[in-house]
């Protein structure tokens, strides 16, 4: 990898979209200007976030900067995964390992709309006899 380059990412998980860019460095990881362990709560989250990173051993190659808006942690943290997983091919990295770890398949759960006559979307309202 040549010194100063980058390379880009896109995540996405239910309302949460992920700009990620990777650079070569030392394993540091930046979430919307602030550092990874300040910014989400929970260590679970991290671990799943650096999932991509510790397949390939690339965890102290790659310094992460990622600017992710919308959802709440679960999804922004799943967001920044599939946008690390992306900016790892990018950068020439084993797309088979990846790929059998289900890194760059986006889950596309998301949730269902309300309908019309009804409270959500499949609760109805109640049923009342008289």
């Amino acid at each position: 990898m040549a010194k100063g380059t980058q390379y880009y990412g896109t995540g996405r998980r239910k309302s949460s979209v992920a700009r990620v860019y990777l650079t070569s460095g030392k394993g540091e990881i930046t979430v919307n200007g602030r550092p990874v362990k300040d910014y989400f709560p929970f260590e679970t989250l991290l671990l799943n976030l650096k999932q991509p990173l510790a397949m390939l051993n690339a965890e102290d190659r790659y310094d992460v900067v990622a600017y992710v808006n919308g959802g709440g942690f679960t999804g922004q943290a799943e967001a920044i995964r599939l946008g690390i997983a992306r900016a790892l091919l990018e950068a020439g990295e084993d797309r088979s390992t990846l790929k059998t770890h289900g890194m760059l398949t986006r889950n596309a759960r998301a949730k269902e709309r309300k309908k019309y006559g009804l409270k959500a979307a499949r609760r109805a309202p109640q049923f009342s006899k008289r």
